[in-house]
């Protein structure tokens, strides 16, 4: 059974590069270091058959798992014994040497037991043959050079894992739940911090899968104790919130809805449950509860301050926005149409609260009150469209306000000599000189002598750049004469 969040679409115009390039690093590691496991593990069997240690070593590896079951109650080791008897019976030599040479617990067993297991001669030739194998070639298998060892627990190795892979269906499973989930948290939250607490978890997982398997000499690698930190993520930043889940049961899949977190203490239990009861599945069930666990806790201990998820997470996408306001728009334009215009007032309102950066709303609001010039609203709208024009850099357009409401409401509610200021600088970047020096004017008769002095000495600077003197000598004796 496997259960999945699917809440999120990927968005093509932000990708999410980061998980991406955790992708491209796994595929990479695999590729390029991972691919001389099958030479090392090649040459380890030549030599080990050629050195005929497999006649040493195969009646006392099935002696020994029959040990482990019995005494040391490793029911799971039921299926290697069962496997590896088949494998002798039909003489499957190079079937059974992988085996031996892949089990880092049977090679330490044999180290300490070895004066016990064979005549001094038969000891003699094990240790010539089977340590320089072990030493040269097996030892150098990713697995075991840069894999999870319990026993030889190391910092560098609590990350190195994460990147590793046992084969390409390995590979190739965990890159797609990686990339399903990775690219929603990584919106969520950012690149860097998403990186962090992707290996964050990766390292508490590992952590977790060494406490239960204390002293263990088995490797593990693999991305998915990583991955299993995202669905705790993914799950603790929706909280309560009900998301959509993708499930698949044999042959059968579907969608299904659920509050996110209700979610966690099912793959919880799913997890202890295969733990104890799924038997030899090479799959290190509790290093993913660890990281389920580990992914969910730092999220909802650092989702309000260091972790903090970004607002516009939770803002639909783009394509979805454009549909809601082309709805919405359209509505306040059905009110206008109907000359209900104190309808149309509020929907546009409300279309501008969730939209700002709309000039068009900003229009349709100035235009309104124009219809009762003497109102300040009328003074505070065509403010607020000049300030939107300017930057969405239509000087043109806020100039025409401007003139406009100088026409129509400035007996009525004057602007402000800032106002008329910011008209003057904006005037002399677009080279309209005609309207900065209307502008100017309107300074002359404001009381704000900073502004006005400020405004003069630029528009005499201009003037002079286009070599035209008499106009520069006229706005000087202005100046002086204020």
């Amino acid at each position: 059974m496997l259960i999945i969040p699917a809440e999120n679409a990927i968005n093509w115009k932000q990708p999410p590069w980061m998980t991406l390039g955790l992708m491209l690093a796994c595929l990479l590691v695999f590729v390029f270091y991972q691919s001389g496991d099958t030479r090392l593990m090649t040459q380890a069997v030549e030599r080990y058959l050629a050195a005929d240690l497999l006649e040493l070593e195969a009646p006392v590896y099935e002696d020994y798992l029959q040990r482990e079951v019995r005494l040391h109650g490793e029911s799971a080791r039921v299926y290697d014994l069962q496997a590896f008897q088949q494998a002798r019976a039909g003489g499957e030599h190079f079937v059974m040497a992988v085996t031996l040479l892949s089990d880092p617990e049977f090679y330490h067993y044999q180290q300490e037991n070895r004066a016990i297991l064979w005549p001094s001669a038969a000891r003699q030739h094990w240790l010539e043959q089977r340590r320089p194998i072990q030493d040269e070639l097996i030892a150098r298998l990713s697995a075991f050079e840069l894999g999870l060892v319990p026993a030889e627990l190391s910092p560098a190795t609590l990350i190195a894992y994460q990147f590793l892979h046992g084969g390409w269906g390995h590979l190739i499973g965990n890159l797609v739940i990686l990339f399903l989930l990775g690219f929603t948290v990584e919106k969520a939250l950012g690149p860097g911090r998403y990186l962090l607490a992707y290996l964050v978890c990766g390292v508490v997982s590992g952590l977790v899968f060494c406490l239960f398997s204390l002293g263990s000499r088995v490797p593990l690698v693999g991305a998915s104790s990583a991955i299993s930190g995202l669905m705790g993520m993914y799950v603790a930043i929706y909280g309560a919130q009900r998301i959509r889940f993708f499930y698949f049961v044999g042959v059968y899949f579907n969608y299904f809805r659920a509050p996110a977190l209700a979610l966690l203490p099912v793959w919880l239990a799913k997890e202890i449950y295969d733990y104890w009861f799924a038997g030899a599945t090479g799959i290190a069930y509790m290093a993913h509860a660890g990281g389920l666990v580990a992914g969910a806790a730092i999220i909802l201990a650092l989702g309000r301050s260091w972790l903090q998820v970004r607002e516009s997470f939770f803002e639909p996408e783009v394509d979805v926005q454009d549909e809601q306001f082309t709805s919405d728009y359209a509505q306040a334009m059905t009110s206008l149409g109907r000359m209900d215009f104190a309808v149309a007032r509020r929907q546009f309102q409300v279309l501008q609260q969730r939209y700002p950066d709309r000039l068009i709303l900003q229009e349709h609001l100035y235009q309104l009150a124009k219809l009762r010039p003497d109102q300040e609203d009328y003074r505070d709208q065509a403010r607020q469209l000049m300030a939107a024009a300017l930057s969405a850099r239509q000087p043109e357009r806020m100039v025409a306000v401007w003139q406009e409401y100088l026409a129509e409401g400035e007996t009525h509610h004057p602007l402000a000599a800032d106002d008329h200021s910011r008209i003057l600088f904006a005037c002399l970047r677009s080279g309209d000189l005609k309207a900065a020096e209307k502008a100017f004017e309107r300074l002359r008769s404001s009381d704000d002598r900073v502004l006005l002095e400020e405004a003069g000495h630029l528009i005499i600077e201009e003037f002079e750049k286009r070599q035209m003197g008499p106009k520069a000598r006229h706005y000087r004796e202005l100046l002086e004469a204020h």
